[in-house]
Formats: structure tokens, sequence, C-alpha cells
């Protein structure tokens, strides 16, 4: 079996080392078909972007030309060459990593030190006198670093790549709007960079660029300084440049998982693998919903071949912690309203808007620019279209879905000055081997403090999502949430991600108010529950327990059935 490419964004790597590589260079002929010479391209963390810019990196560049059969003899782009292939020097930049809570001093000098590194690279590797060299190495500011190394290669044919052009860009944002516009906004040194770039393009020396990212915020705040790149980011026919169609995902399991376990039910692993990693799509009239790619990747390489059981953890912490980092920007604007709409998407897995085409951060942050930033993030896809450029969205799968419950807890947690954080994970863990009572108090203490704050506001479906939100750190169950319509299904099924877990969950709430007779609500849940239990889907799951929650102002009341 093939190596799985997880952690690896160097293409020459993955193809001397006999890794399992997912074909993309046909996309390298349609964009050149595009006649479309500076290009940005953006997609969710995580996808597949740097490997597929590591891909252009060989392909054109000038000094690969040997090895070029070597790299890309077995692919679409090996057998239909372009005229293009190896006629370029490449200039590669990669702007991640950069801490922005050492303040922007930091900052500045981290982005100068990557752009200084980079140009000196180039300038060895394209064999220039050393004097050139420490020319560069003598000048601080990166756009006066930028400009004297393209008065230095004028005569050069340039393909610049950049990969994460705004991550740093956005971490600050996430802390300071105002930090954020100072180093875009005119006379700011990301800006000042730009603008740079844009000058060596009308000289000539800069003859092709492509930058990848995951918003558009930065580039459309860089205003008239960077005004030249063609966004493609939601082109039908660059649906599934980054990330895997369904047809690639099993292809990857062909040649990993099914091939070493023979017997291993496949519709089973399908399944699951679909409802956690699937459900992108970034035009509405592309065929194929998309998969992320580097999570596909992590469960197919962290799947267990001895046992053929699947990994013990389906998200890897360092993917979560990306998310959870850039979720940061959830606060951009008007924090209680992007509270509330991230609420209506959990209460109902939808909302309506559009995808603007612009940002104007000088200009009031609306309802609009936060569902296309969170559509931009990878938090939301399009479900569907209900006219022209007006859109449903859902949580595209079950990763997501669990973050943003996980985020829910939290931050309800820090508007109401109680902690979750430290003793959740023991509280499941006790859930998972019987004992209810610790859930039960902590649920009991949440539904207290937020009813008797918000009395006459809260209803069932907040009583649900607080529930739900605490069982979302429980990783070692599947969530089921009313995935049925008609209430023919239960509101809560916790179902263990393997036969191991000593204990599966059925949870039925309702919600007490004042004026509602308790006896008839208790009544009717337990029937539910009930009816529920004679359904052969319910039955089908063993070692479950099932129970009525019924919450009210004073609480919630635990009734096992």
């Amino acid at each position: 079996m093939k190596k799985i490419v997880y952690g690896i964004s160097n293409y020459k790597m993955v193809k001397e080392s006999n890794y399992l590589y997912i074909d993309k260079t046909k996309y390298i002929e349609k964009l050149e078909r595009l006649n479309e010479r500076f290009i940005i391209f953006l997609r969710p963390r995580r996808f597949g972007k740097s490997l597929f810019l590591s891909t252009l990196q060989y392909y054109y560049d000038q000094n690969s030309q040997k090895d070029f059969n070597l790299l890309f003899n077995d692919t679409h782009i090996g057998k239909n060459p372009t005229p293009l292939k190896n006629s370029y020097r490449i200039l590669f930049f990669e702007f991640s990593g950069i801490e922005v809570e050492k303040g922007l001093d930091f900052v500045y000098d981290r982005f100068s030190f990557k752009v200084k590194l980079q140009v000196t690279s180039y300038l060895k590797k394209y064999n220039y006198p050393e004097e050139k060299i420490k020319e560069i190495e003598k000048i601080k500011d990166p756009a006066d670093i930028i400009g004297e190394f393209f008065n230095i290669t004028k005569d050069d044919k340039i393909y610049l790549l950049i990969d994460e052009y705004d991550q740093f860009a956005n971490a600050i944002l996430a802390y300071s709007m105002k930090d954020f516009l100072s180093i875009i906004g005119k006379g700011g040194f990301v800006r000042s960079f730009y603008e740079v770039l844009k000058t060596a393009t009308f000289t000539g020396t800069l003859q092709k660029m492509f930058i990848t990212g995951v918003t558009p915020i930065t580039l459309d705040s860089l205003s008239s300084g960077f005004n030249i790149v063609s966004n493609i980011s939601n082109s039908e026919e660059f649906n599934t440049m980054a990330g895997f169609s369904q047809k690639e995902v099993d292809y990857s399991l062909s040649q990993s998982i099914f091939k070493e376990c023979v017997g291993i039910n496949r519709d089973d692993i399908l399944k699951k693998i679909k409802r956690w990693y699937n459900g992108y799509i970034f035009n509405i009239k592309a065929d194929n919903r998309v998969y992320n790619a580097t999570l596909v990747n992590y469960f197919i390489s962290k799947f267990d071949y001895k046992r053929c059981e699947m990994p013990s953890k389906m998200l890897d912490s360092n993917v979560a912690s990306d998310y959870k980092a850039i979720m940061r920007l959830f606060n951009l604007g008007d924090s209680d309203r992007n509270f509330e709409i991230l609420k209506e998407l959990i209460e109902k897995n939808s909302i309506t808007g559009t995808i603007k085409d612009r940002y104007d951060l000088n200009q009031n942050f609306s309802e609009d620019d936060f569902i296309t930033l969170i559509y931009s993030m990878g938090f939301i896809t399009i479900k569907d279209e209900i006219t022209v450029g007006l859109y449903n969205f859902e949580i595209p799968n079950y990763v997501i879905k669990i973050l943003y419950f996980n985020f829910f807890a939290i931050e309800v947690a820090r508007r109401n000055n109680y902690q979750i954080e430290d003793k959740i994970n023991k509280i499941l863990i006790k859930l998972l081997l019987g004992d209810i009572e610790p859930f039960n108090n902590q649920l009991n203490k949440v539904i207290k403090t937020l009813s008797n704050r918000d009395h006459y506001g809260f209803k069932e479906n907040h009583f649900q999502v607080i529930t739900l939100s605490l069982l979302s750190f429980a990783e070692f169950y599947f969530i089921d949430s009313q995935p049925e319509l008609n209430r023919k299904y239960p509101d809560i099924l916790l179902i263990g991600r393997d036969d191991k877990v000593p204990n599966n969950y059925l949870f039925e709430l309702k919600w007490v108010k004042d004026r509602d007779n308790y006896n008839d609500i208790k009544e009717r849940g337990l029937n539910q529950i009930r009816e529920y239990l004679e359904l052969d889907k319910i039955k089908s799951i063993p070692k479950l327990r099932s129970y009525l929650l019924i919450g009210s102002k004073d609480g919630v009341e635990f009734i096992e059935v």
C-alpha cells in the first residue's frame, strides 16, 4: 500500500516517495485556458491548496525541466503538457505561522523575514552573484526588499506563487480591526508590498501569479493597491480543484483501506466518511459536493489496519485548533448579531443570505458580510438557491457541526460567567460509563442560569441547543439530532462510535412554561419515547438507555424509560 499524503505539501516529495497522489494536474491546463495571468483561489483551511501550489511550482519551474518525466509522467498534464511547462522562474511566498499575539512590530519583522528569505533563496537558486544577495540582506522594509528584487531580476520571466496570503492578516483582524486596517490600508506595510507586486506586473517581470488563502477580506481591503487578480474561487469549473470529489475518495479508499481490509463493510466506511468530511459546494451549478481532502487523508492514515477499525479520533486536534483559531473572526462587526445567526444555524441547520462580491471594512460589517465570511471559511456551504444570488446555507458536515456546538457551549458560558471546559470531559466519561448524574447536575446548572436570565424568551429549541452543545464534547459518540421530519424520531441520539461503548442514549426533550400542564407534557413525552423504541432503526441500537428530559426555569428532570 502506498503512503498517504497527510501533513505533506511538497509535490516532489509526494511523487518521489511513492505517496498515493490524487491527480489534480488537469486543472493546470484549465487555468491556462482562462487567459488570466493573475489568479486568486480561496478555500477553507486544510483543503489541499498548498499541495496544488507546489504542483504548479514544479510544473512551471525552469530548474525542474530535467525532472519533468519523473514527476509528471503518470499524470494528466504529463501526458498532455502545455507549451508553458518549465518556462518560468518561480518566486514562492508562504505567509502562515506569523504569531500576531506578539504585536505589530513583531508581525512586521516576521513578514519582512519571510519576504527576504524567499527572494534571497530565489537569487541563490537561479545563480545570481553574491553581491546582489548581500544588497537585499541589507534592506529591512518588505516593500523595499521586493522592489529591489525586481530591479535585480528585471530580465526574468517570473511566476509568483503565494500560499496562505491572508492567514496572519485574518488573525490580526480577529483581535483588532484598527490594527488590520493599519497594515492593509494606505501606507501600511502589507499594502505597500502588494503595490510593488502590482507595479512589477506592468513592467513584464512578474508574468503570472497564483495566490491561495481562505477569505477575500484582505484582498478587498487592499482596494486599488492590488486590483489586478481574478478570483476563481466560486467558478463551477474549479469546484473540485482543491478537496476530493466522491470519485477521488472512492479511489483513495480502494488503494488503501479496502485493499488491506478486504472483508470490511465498505458502505459503512463510505457513509461515515461522507457524514464527517463531505458536503462543500462552491458553485450551485457544480455536479459534485467536495470532501475536505486533509481530513479524508487523516482518516486513511490513522486507520487501524491491523484490526481493520476506524481511527480512535475522527478529527485531528491540529485541524480542530486551526478552525477554532479562525473562529475568532466570529466576533467581527456586531458580535451579538453574529451570535444570533450562529444560534439560528445550530437550531435549524439553515440560514438564508447572499454571497457578497467584496468587503468594505470602512463600512458597517453587515449580516451578509458575516454570512459570506463563514461561507469562505467553510463553516457553512450552499444548500440550494432560492432565486438568483439568494441562497439557503447549511452546515456542511459533522466535523463543522461539532465545532459549532463546542464554540456555542463555550461562548454561552463566557457570556454568562461560568466555566465548562475544565470538567465537561470528565462528566461525559461518566455518562459513557452509565453514571448520568454529573451530566444531569451540569445541565441543571446551565439551564437554571440561562432560563432565569431570559425566562420569557427561553424555548424548547434553546433547551435542545444547550443540551447538544454540552454533549458535543463527547468524542466517543455520534450525535443524531432530529434527523428526520415530522418528529417521528428522538430529539437526540448518542450512538457509540464503535461497539466498545458501554452505553448509548436516547433523549427526548420537553420544555415546561408556567402555564403548561406538567403532567400532560410528561405523558406525551413518555408516549413518544415508547413509540420511538418500536422503530426498527431504534431497536437495532444495542445497550440503549432512554430518558425524557423535562426542562423549566427551575431546572431539568431526568426520567428514565
